[in-house]
């Protein structure tokens, strides 16, 4: 077979696959099973990228997507208890706005699609191919080379972003309980609990005779 069919075979079905599960991600009710829909997406796509030759487009895809956040995701859905009845309750209100939006996204994208196509003669050759390095090679000196100060400054946002969403997580908020880890290594234990020393006292004979008479009564 013909090294090229084969190649617009296997993009056709990871096509056909990305937007399958795509469509399942918003059409199923279990959240769980949508979940595992977009980690499906996601490795479609990453296919996508490796048929492109785009190397660490796919790798990073794969990683950082599908291999971290996807699976977080994944945990804190299971570990949540998520009314899906209240969460479906506009879904009919709202859903003629959202078929509207969808549409208009569509005809954005195609009309891109069609722009991008016409200038497509425009994109010149591949950097990677001319050099004789692979994607990832060219992509990383490219990065630590000529983009050097962008790719930092990118890096230094993503850290004050991260930096921000820790503090907006660290307000006090009224009626939350927290746990001080300083204050649980310094607890006594004999603050704690209390050991009572009491003798064991065994009943008379008199006593048990009163007892057994009363059990014994109509």
């Amino acid at each position: 077979m013909n090294p090229q069919t084969l190649q617009l075979i296997c993009f056709y079905a990871f096509s056909l696959v990305t937007v399958a599960s795509a469509l399942s991600v918003i059409t199923l009710k279990n959240t769980v099973h949508a979940v595992l829909a977009l980690v499906l997406t996601f490795f479609s796509a990453a296919c996508l990228w490796m048929l492109l030759d785009a190397e660490f487009l796919a790798l990073a895809l794969v990683v950082v997507y599908v291999g971290a956040v996807m699976v977080l995701f994944l945990f804190v859905v299971m570990m949540l208890d998520i009314d899906l009845e209240k969460m479906h309750e506009g879904f009919v209100k709202f859903l003629p706005v959202g078929v509207i939006v969808a549409v208009v996204m569509l005809v954005e994208m195609l009309g891109l699609i069609g722009v991008r196509a016409m200038h497509a003669h425009d994109l010149g050759v591949d950097p990677a191919a001319v050099t004789g390095v692979s994607n990832t090679a060219w992509l990383g000196q490219a990065l630590y080379t000529k983009f050097l100060l962008p790719f930092e400054v990118a890096a230094l946002v993503l850290t004050v972003g991260l930096v921000a969403a820790v503090a907006l997580t660290l307000r006090e908020r009224r009626g939350a309980r927290y746990e001080s880890a300083s204050r649980q290594v310094r607890v006594d234990p004999r603050d704690r609990v209390r050991i009572v020393k009491m003798d064991a006292v065994r009943p008379s004979s008199a006593s048990a005779d009163e007892g057994t008479a009363g059990e014994s009564k109509p």
